[in-house]
């Protein structure tokens, strides 16, 4: 591994501080007025959109103004200086074992509602007879100027155990988002305590999942109001049945999934008493073929019902329709995503679903095995996906690549959204077969272009993207709240990277957090249409999951591109609870709290260029 690259002192001053201290003026208290809609009707009932109240734009009080960013955009590795010490543990000591391979993911979350998107690491841990000393997940709190401070011990997080994923949801309702760490041997759900503390509530939920779970999404599948969990499972493993595989015909080797059998997902049911239940086989979901790593959520068909998109190493991938009686029906053959256009299946990794090209519909991304390039699947409207990875522009260069991590996110926030992938070789070897492949790759960012077309940018954004990394999780979030979003990356059985998006805020955006009322109340499922003058209309999803073992962080960003182009814009959300509302006259460059009901509780102008802590 390369040295990691700090910025140069001039660049670090004038950047990351907490906004109190940030500027020498003044801004006046923002007052944007939300509408106030009719009760909520039944979910699976439409009705019209609640026009809502106009509202005044923000202004700021007489004097300085802050400096609009400008200059090329770079991602800036500022990990040491944010004060990020974790280390992933494989526990690789030369047996080889299978879940060496896999790496951990990373969760971007507020755990303690102050505004400020924090970071969970989920660690794994050496094997019995093999320990150096303790493993454990790593929970990092913002400190608001750039730094963050390790509170795992505080926090109740210093458990050892072999974690994989995670997932953040508030799945009682309660205000705070609760975490849940999917785990060889046995799964734990963290309930949030509201006072910087979580208490591991595994037993008493009914959530210890046992077997190999992998990626882990929190959904309200029945549109009950309530957080459901689906947790994807790879296959059947232990260390006893651990199969002996060679590249070199000497050596031992990790095998690839073929030499097991696969694991089925499970699906649990929130029974609103803080217990869930195994739904698994009733709601249609029981399939032990598959080996699964990825879980993105998807309304592929815009009928207000979350369905489910899930990838499988060496098998095809699924499309779970959700058929709103509490079941589901498997369509990834029917719609195009199952295989690859040779009728392959394909190493399925991470995955995402998103808007890329504005028609208003989830298309998907998948992070896919060497020689196999990345997926982009379109969804065409009609049920059916083509495979436009080809002809996007991101075939060809991740064609040697394997991708683990990968995600739509608006780094230069043109309105367009854009594509990261984290790349890692599984086999430390393969040099010995491949001389030109690397157990260390470098990830990809792909520019939205427009028209369909992307192009693979990572060479012109600053020398953090260009290192190579046995990269797995990734997420993005906008840590230091200048209003353009931030990377983070863990490595296999090595450190974690925070990459810092500098100048990406050049352009203008707008920033929303959903609070569900009748919905669950961190409104995953919810439906967001922004529009504007001149034919500006985007849609993005409010979701947990994606990506690889990961989550990033739940507010919405919208991009507006270059300043002033647009004054204002109108949404249209439609909750999951089947509500439809309407706001208008929302200026640029804030972000805004909206609650399912009541419209606009807060907005605040997004400042742009906070400082570090000295």
């Amino acid at each position: 591994m390369k040295q990691r690259l700090l910025s140069s002192p001039n660049k670090h001053l004038g950047r990351w501080r907490s906004t109190q201290h940030a500027f020498l003026f003044t801004l006046i208290a923002i007052l944007v007025c939300g509408c106030k809609s009719k009760p909520a009707p039944p979910a699976e009932q439409s009705h019209s959109v609640q026009p809502a109240a106009s509202a005044p734009a923000p202004s700021a009080a007489p004097g300085p103004v802050a400096t609009r960013p400008s200059g090329p955009i770079t991602f800036t590795d500022t990990t040491e200086q944010a004060g990020i010490h974790f280390k992933h543990t494989s526990g690789a000591y030369g047996a080889k074992y299978l879940p060496e391979t896999m790496g951990s993911g990373v969760c971007v979350l507020d755990y303690d509602n102050d505004g400020w998107q924090d970071i969970l690491f989920v660690n794994s841990m050496a094997w019995p007879g093999h320990a150096t000393g303790k493993s454990y997940p790593a929970l990092y709190r913002n400190n608001h100027d750039g730094t963050f401070t390790d509170v795992t011990r505080e926090s109740g997080l210093s458990i050892e155990l072999y974690g994989l994923g995670c997932a953040v949801g508030d799945y009682d309702n309660d205000g705070y988002d609760d975490i849940y760490i999917t785990a060889i041997g046995g799964s734990h759900l963290f309930r949030n305590l509201h006072n910087g503390r979580f208490a591991d509530v595994t037993a008493k939920a009914g959530l210890g999942d046992s077997g190999f779970p992998t990626g882990a999404v929190w959904f309200d599948y029945d549109n009950d109001g309530r957080l459901d969990l689906f947790v994807a499972h790879y296959v059947e493993w232990s260390q006893q049945t651990d199969q002996t595989c060679s590249l070199d015909g000497k050596h031992k080797s990790y095998c690839t999934p073929e030499a097991y059998k696969g694991q089925s997902a499970r699906l649990f049911h929130n029974l609103g008493n803080g217990t869930f239940e195994d739904v698994t086989k009733r709601a249609g979901l029981y399939d032990a073929t598959g080996k699964s790593l990825g879980v993105a959520l998807i309304d592929y068909d815009n009928d207000g019902w979350l369905d489910l998109f899930v990838t499988n190493d060496t098998q095809p991938n699924k499309l779970y329709r959700n058929n709103h009686n509490g079941t589901f029906s498997e369509a990834g053959f029917a719609a195009g995503v199952a295989f690859s256009d040779a009728g392959r299946a394909r190493a399925g990794m991470g995955t995402d679903a998103g808007d890329y090209d504005g028609s208003g519909r989830q298309s998907l991304i998948i992070g896919n095995f060497t020689d196999e390039s990345m997926s982009l699947y379109h969804n065409d409207g009609s049920g059916l996906f083509t495979d436009q990875a080809a002809t996007s522009g991101i075939g060809a260069p991740s064609a040697q690549s394997l991708t683990f991590g990968c995600f739509f996110f608006d780094y230069d926030l043109d309105g367009r959204p854009d594509i990261f992938a984290a790349d890692g070789h599984v086999a430390d070897d393969i040099g010995v077969v491949r001389p030109n492949l690397r157990y260390a790759e470098p990830p990809m960012l792909f520019r939205n272009l427009g028209q369909g077309k992307f192009e693979e940018v990572s060479a012109t954004t600053g020398p953090a993207l260009r290192r190579p990394m046995v990269a797995r999780g990734a997420a993005y979030g906008d840590f230091d709240n200048d209003g353009d979003l931030d990377l983070v990356v863990t490595t296999n059985n090595g450190p974690a990277y925070l990459f810092r998006n500098d100048n990406g805020n050049r352009n203008d955006m707008l920033r929303l957090k959903l609070i569900g009322t009748r919905s669950n109340r961190d409104a995953i499922g919810a439906r967001v249409v922004l529009s504007a003058a001149g034919g500006m209309r985007q849609t993005a999803m409010v979701k947990s999951g994606s990506s690889y073992l990961s989550q990033s962080e739940l507010p919405l960003t919208f991009g507006l591109g270059k300043p002033g182009s647009v004054k204002e814009v109108s949404l249209e959300i439609v909750w999951p609870s089947g509500k439809k509302e309407s706001l208008m006259h929302i200026a640029a460059d804030q972000f805004v709290t909206i609650e399912e009901g009541k419209g606009i509780l807060s907005a605040h102008p997004i400042l742009f260029t906070p400082a570090v802590a000295h």
